[in-house]
């Protein structure tokens, strides 16, 4: 939604019904649901369900709605070293970066809660309940279990679960009860698809007439070589790979004129041309197979499977439908997203049919999906406010562009005149990542600049630390083949080998048929020329202690074993480290910084006092840690 649209139908149509529908109704395992706001489940702190708030005027009553709200709203929602990050504060971070994608799902919800009310539909607590319970069963697990799996698996919590997902398929299944009869015919139809007779064909595809009619009349002529023929002609890869064998065709699943016409081909005969789907079809009969042959309890069983399943479709078309007329005469203001609106309305972030729904529910709904997740990011931040200010440090505006321009310096964004394009950089960067701009210099630019106000003085870069630099990336080169082997046993063998026949060539064979590793073993041993300093000492120093032709001893990195080659070494194409000393320093600077800034921040972390309690941990600290550990080893 945007502040343009002030007035307009809601955003998400039939699909979010039939995916909230589908998720709570499906069978088999867990499938993928994303939530109603179009982005992926987050966690959210675990605890008792609440009810919605009853101030909300667009919501049904609460045994209604019926649709849980997180934690107990608590006030301090976290604690770090002693100073307090409050929920309000927490509720403004997370409507920040989620309010406009959870207003448009707050207002579905809201919008099915109202028709619920105009026709007196309540779905209760213990409604939820046994549905969850009846779904649980369905899969064989207990209640604990399948909630569990569906939070490990999909990300989905519990409250989620209840709230956007059972909820609204509860409601809407109610909202078109009247639409759900099934009959005879239906569930007969449903049990020839699954049970009833199947034909066994091969198949070919082509796209064109005269070549299609072509083939067919070869293989009326010598049906025997139909198979031969759907493989070398078939333009359907998969089909062509089987010479042309696909799936058995059953009735009532797909195109009804091919059903018609396989249905009626004797083992062996060859069907006309169809045209379906762009495509020309021919077929072969292999086999017309009967229906399977159930006892009276499974065609008990599978009727009553099939009747469910047919129930269960045509709610899903018949919650469509529903809330697609819904949807059709909402009348929806956008206050959120229209600062004139907001100043006049300042606790409403939407009115919905001419009902407010309030600011305050919605921050309250950004926690319940993003809460945690946003309070690990406010902590964070917290911890790197408390270190500057501990150290008399402050963050500015001309920090901020500073490390802005850098960036853009950095990726390459410059204007005609070589000169850093910071307004590129910011498009390209927020563009990419869908965030404005101040959520980009909030949560990546200044969180940098203070881990650097931190360690930049810190960061020193020394003349072993320039040579280091100079040949890592301008020195000489080993040039080696490689053997990458996984046992010390297969190490010995081959190596031994390569020793009986020292050459090159021998090598390179032994490699191709020994070495694990894909580009030595595809390459005949070739891998790219290793470098002084580039991050594997081990390998490092044995292939520059190797002169040309020589080859190494086994050597051991990690869980694996690698026999070299030498081939001698590259000519390097800079030899004056005075050459390129600014750019180095620069460049080493920058790694020494990052490494700095990382390691500073895990120890700012690992030192500090944090009580979560929307996610419900505590750390003491190791500061901490250590002084009770002191204090307690002290005589008394």
């Amino acid at each position: 939604m945007t502040g343009k649209d002030a007035t307009r139908r809601l955003p998400l149509g039939k699909s979010w019904v039939l995916a909230a529908v589908g998720f709570a109704i499906l069978i088999g395992g867990v499938v993928l649901w994303r939530q109603v706001s179009g982005g992926p489940q987050q966690a959210e702190a675990q605890a008792p369900a609440a009810r919605p708030p009853q101030a909300a005027p667009a919501a049904a009553p609460a045994e209604q709605v019926a649709a849980p709200q997180p934690s107990q709203k608590i006030q301090t929602v976290a604690v770090v070293n002693r100073e307090p990050i409050s929920r309000d504060s927490l509720g403004q971070e997370a409507l920040r970066r989620y309010g406009e994608d959870v207003l448009e799902s707050l207002l579905n919800r809201h919008l099915i809660a109202m028709a619920c009310q105009k026709q007196g539909i309540q779905i209760t607590e213990a409604d939820i309940d046994n549905e969850i319970n009846n779904i649980a069963t369905k899969f064989g697990l207990s209640v604990d279990r399948w909630l569990g799996l569906l939070q490990e698996e999909r990300k989905v919590t519990p409250g989620q679960y209840r709230r956007d997902i059972i909820w609204p398929t509860l409601a809407l299944r109610k909202l078109a009860a009247g639409q759900l009869t099934v009959t005879d015919d239906e569930i007969n139809v449903e049990y020839e698809k699954n049970f009833g007779p199947k034909v066994k064909v091969r198949m070919i595809s082509v796209n064109d007439r005269g070549l299609a009619e072509e083939l067919r009349a070869k293989a009326a002529a010598n049906p025997e070589a139909f198979a031969d023929m759907a493989k070398n002609h078939s333009q359907d890869v998969n089909s062509a790979a089987a010479r042309g064998l696909i799936p058995p065709i059953r009735k009532h699943i797909g195109n009804q004129e091919i059903e018609d016409v396989v249905f009626n081909l004797k083992q062996g005969e060859i069907s006309p041309v169809l045209f379906v789907a762009g495509q020309y079809l021919i077929f072969k009969c292999e086999e017309q197979l009967p229906a399977d042959q159930l006892s009276v309890d499974q065609r008990k069983g599978a009727l009553n499977d099939m009747r469910y399943r047919v129930s269960e479709n045509k709610m899903r078309e018949a919650a469509a439908g529903i809330y697609e007329k819904l949807q059709s005469t909402a009348q929806i203001v956008n206050i959120y997203n229209d600062p004139t609106k907001a100043s006049r309305m300042p606790d409403v972030a939407a009115t919905l049919n001419g009902q407010p729904v309030s600011l305050t529910e919605l921050k309250e709904e950004c926690i319940a999906r993003h809460g945690v997740e946003v309070l690990e990011g406010e902590i964070s931040r917290k911890i790197l406010e408390q270190a500057l200010s501990a150290r008399q440090l402050k963050v500015g505006e001309a920090d901020l562009e500073a490390e802005i321009v850098r960036a853009a310096d950095s990726f390459g964004f410059l204007n005609k005149d070589g000169k850093p394009d910071m307004e590129a950089w910011l498009k390209q960067v927020t563009e990419e990542q869908g965030i404005s701009v101040e959520l980009y210099v909030r949560d990546a630019v200044w969180p940098t600049v203070a881990l650097k106000k931190l360690v930049d003085e810190k960061v020193q870069i020394t003349e072993e630390d320039l040579r280091k630099g100079f040949a890592a990336n301008y020195g000489e080169r080993a040039q080696i083949l490689a053997i990458v082997l996984d046992s010390q046993r297969r190490a010995q063998e081959v190596w031994e080998m390569a020793r009986r026949n020292p050459t090159e060539q021998f090598f390179g064979e032994l490699a191709r048929q020994y070495s694990i590793e894909p580009v030595s073993k595809n390459n005949d041993g070739q891998v790219p020329p290793i470098r002084q300093y580039g991050g594997q000492p081990t390998i490092e120093d044995e292939a520059f202690r190797l002169q040309a032709g020589e080859i190494s001893g086994i050597v051991a990195a990690g869980n694996q074993f690698i026999i070299l080659y030498s081939l001698g070494r590259t000519k390097p194409l800079i030899s004056s480290i005075d050459d390129v000393r600014d750019e180095l320093i620069k460049e080493l600077h920058e790694k020494k910084l990052r490494l700095a800034m990382a390691d500073e921040f895990e120890k700012l972390r690992d030192n500090a006092q944090i009580d979560n309690f929307l996610a419900n941990t505590t750390q003491a600290g190791k500061g901490f840690e250590a002084a009770m550990r002191q204090r307690s080893q002290q005589p008394r």
